[in-house]
């Protein structure tokens, strides 16, 4: 159970910073309109991390397990997520400081946005496929399986809390140059994660 707990920590973490266009979204929208329009997006956020875990779990029911499955997901999504990292570091960010965070807003229409922004998020399917693959071989009971996806998304729903909060409250103090540093750290999580990944199948199935 305590591998169930890293291992969904970790994939929440990771996450929590993969989308890159929603990640920043939420900072850009909890800066722009306040904190409760960035939860909303997080929550929305979420429930589309919900839906795909779903779809993930559910369609591998209808598949033959096989040991050269790992073997592709982790050299594929290796790549694909190393791509996604080089795109973290050489992309911009802009933020409009002139609106008002005070202002009325449409909370469904934030969860929405975030929701779709999610789910239309391609490293966001290939993502918890990995993750997926991940903890098949790592747990073998269904209940640590859900157990670690419950983690997953417990912690990751903390920390776009925490983003959307400070981002909030220290909305005139983040420049785009910082956020422009953070993109590049995540970048460089990310691609630290797609190293590990390729490493790990490689020593594994060659």
């Amino acid at each position: 159970m305590f591998e169930a707990i890293l291992l969904g920590m970790g994939a929440g973490l990771i996450s929590s910073f993969l989308t890159g266009p929603v990640f920043f979204a939420m900072i850009k929208t909890s800066i722009e309109r306040g904190f409760k329009a960035g939860f909303s997006l997080a929550i929305g956020v979420i429930i589309s991390d919900i839906v795909l875990i779903g779809l993930v779990l559910f369609g591998s029911q209808f598949l033959k397990y096989q040991d050269s499955f790992d073997k592709y997901v982790g050299i594929i999504g290796g790549i694909f997520l190393f791509a996604v990292g080089i795109y973290y570091l050489l992309s911009r960010v802009s933020i409009n400081y002139d609106t008002d965070p005070l202002s009325k807003i449409n909370k469904r229409g934030y969860l929405l946005k975030g929701f779709l922004m999610c789910i239309l998020t391609p490293s966001t399917l290939m993502f918890w496929i990995i993750v997926s693959g991940i903890i098949s071989v790592k747990l073998d009971k269904l209940d640590e399986k859900l157990f670690c996806f419950f983690i997953a998304m417990a912690t990751q729903l903390t920390i776009d809390g925490f983003k959307s909060y400070y981002s909030s409250k220290l909305r005139h103090r983040i420049k785009e140059d910082t956020l422009s540093k953070l993109n590049k750290v995540a970048g460089v999580i990310i691609i630290l994660f797609a190293s590990w990944l390729i490493y790990k199948t490689y020593h594994q199935y060659y």
